[in-house]
């Protein structure tokens, strides 16, 4: 007589971290792809760098600040990525979004690698946002 599944029951599936799901009622969104690095003048061919595309829009009713340092990239394999300042020639600016404005740039991380999705921090201490890399 087989006892399979009895001993060891199959978990009920889950989401990965709740706290990471986009958000629909956000303040922010954040849109995110794929991108070819273009080195700037800082980088010095010495290593690899992956970049993505970020827009950010404001959909709150507030004033937010913009800035790489917001951002971190999260690989296929779950390993975080900061932002490396400079690095890239179409780094997304440092500027303060009112209602209904966005912009967009880059965000690069240092080493090759497949990014799976953006987060964006307001003020390094907010909420997070987070947009999937298409």
């Amino acid at each position: 007589m087989e006892l399979r599944g009895v001993l060891t029951p199959t978990p009920a599936p889950t989401s990965e971290d709740p706290k990471e799901e986009p958000v629909e009622d956000a303040p922010v969104k954040v849109t995110a792809k794929r991108t070819e690095f273009k080195p700037s003048i800082l980088h010095d061919g010495s290593s690899a760098f992956t970049s993505v595309t970020v827009t950010v829009t404001n959909s709150g009713d507030k004033e937010i600040d913009i800035n790489p340092l917001y951002f971190t990239i999260t690989d296929a394999s779950g390993g975080k990525h900061t932002a490396e300042l400079g690095i890239d020639e179409d780094q997304i600016d440092t500027v303060k979004l009112a209602p209904d404005e966005n912009v967009t740039g880059t965000i690069t991380g240092k080493g090759k690698f497949t990014p799976k999705y953006v987060t964006y921090i307001d003020g390094l201490f907010g909420d997070g946002v987070r947009g999937n890399v298409s």
